[in-house]
């Protein structure tokens, strides 16, 4: 079979693993039930909020085997460490099911699964947008649209289990599903031959000049100050959406006064508006450019982020349009990303690259969920975390126009030289 063909089927296949590994984002539907689980065990209180240095550790621990992974992706192909990888993700799960303190889950969910996530996330988009040079935005979308509409599917599933079976039986039995679908699923995933060009496609005249001359490898990439600007574009935008996002079934029951149910079907909500945000933005970004886009996710971000600031008088119109908002926004950043770091940085070493672009995701997923637990801590209320992210989108604006002007700076400097 052609490659030309059967890329859409490596395609179809990074998606189904994808959509496994993004139940990260579902992490909010577990934390009040095993937060109620192991307070029953260990005789200390613990609140969901408490629980968040698990999502927080997940989030951070990924870049270290995107980063180590991507490099051997590079090298021998992505079907071994995402084998690997899936191993890891659904053990981790599995394992988290056997936790009978926080010091536990974390090492199991946060750690194990943690790694396992970053070691597959960076494999399956970095492949997808090698094969498809000419639909790089929209397959960068596609790809982390189903990672993100996970936590459409995910949290429904997961309440059904929690009710019936309880919260560790549940992660076991997810853990076990997603551990086979991802191993597999690694079997149909291929390496994208060096330089590989659709059949009926031909490169734009700018990159046959260029072909191979931004390549960078990590060396290169750090060496550019473009590179600065572009990962703390990624930490402005993924705070407000990392912040929220582990946090979102407790906003909506403590700050809205919405039941256990309700707020299940706002994580849903948020992650429907995060993954179609992923695909709308990635089309839209190969049509009018990334950072264009970029800058316009951070504009809207900033409105959803007041609406939810002003929702919290127990408006529940507000909070739902806010909340929705800013999970467009944040899928539009995260899909955006990997097609802007491949073309900023070359398709070459992609996936070394974006694993470490990704640590400001990362960093991201550090900060936004301790601010907003440590805001609620302070002042018995969400809204001053809203306010916070507000001011963050609107540098993450500001530096549109900085990469604007950087990335000009750059190309002068090079048809100079």
């Amino acid at each position: 079979m052609k490659l030309t063909s059967k890329r859409w089927i490596i395609l179809i296949a990074s998606c189904f693993i994808n959509l496994c590994i993004g139940s990260i984002y579902a992490w909010s539907v577990f934390a009040a039930p095993m937060a109620k689980y192991l307070s029953g065990i260990t005789g200390q209180k613990l609140t969901p909020g408490a629980l968040a240095i698990v999502f927080t550790v997940a989030n951070s621990v990924g870049p270290i085997t995107m980063i180590s992974g991507g490099r051997i992706n590079d090298l021998f192909g992505p079907k071994k460490v995402i084998f690997v990888g899936g191993i890891l993700f659904g053990g981790g799960m599995i394992l988290s099911g056997f936790a009978k303190s926080l010091g536990f889950l974390t090492l199991a969910y946060g750690i194990i699964t943690g790694l396992g996530i970053g070691m597959i996330y960076g494999c399956t988009i970095s492949n997808s947008i090698k094969f498809f040079p000419d639909k790089r935005g929209l397959v960068g979308g596609v790809t982390t649209a189903a990672y993100g509409f996970s936590s459409v599917l995910v949290p429904p599933i997961a309440n059904i289990l929690i009710n019936n079976v309880g919260v560790t039986s549940a992660f076991k039995i997810i853990g076990t599903a997603f551990l086979v679908i991802v191993c597999v699923s690694s079997f149909f995933i291929e390496k994208c031959p060096v330089n590989f060009v659709p059949d009926g496609w031909t490169p734009p005249v700018q990159s046959q000049s260029k072909a191979g001359s931004n390549d960078r490898d990590w060396k290169g990439m750090l060496s550019s100050p473009i590179f600065y600007v572009m990962i703390s574009m990624l930490i402005c935008g993924a705070f407000a959406g990392l912040m929220c996002t582990s946090q979102a079934s407790p906003i909506a029951q403590k700050m809205i006064g919405m039941s256990t149910a309700a707020a299940t079907t706002v994580v849903s909500v948020l992650a429907l508006f995060n993954t179609a945000g992923r695909i709308v933005a990635g089309y839209i970004s190969d049509k009018i450019g990334r950072v264009n886009t970029l800058a316009a996710a951070f504009v809207f971000s900033i409105v959803g982020l007041i609406l939810l600031y002003l929702s919290g008088q127990g408006d529940v119109a507000q909070f739902c349009i806010g909340i929705s908002i800013l999970g467009v926004c944040f899928g539009s950043l995260m899909g955006v990303f990997p097609g802007f770091t491949a073309d900023q940085f070359g398709p070459k070493n992609n996936s070394v690259n974006y694993g470490i672009m990704f640590i400001g995701f990362a960093l991201a997923g550090y900060f936004g969920p301790t601010v907003m637990k440590n805001v609620y801590a302070a002042d018995n209320s969400y809204q001053r975390a809203f306010l916070i992210a507000a001011a963050l989108g609107m540098a993450g604006f500001i530096l549109t126009f900085v990469y604007r002007f950087v990335n000009q700076k750059e190309k002068n400097c090079n048809i100079a030289a």
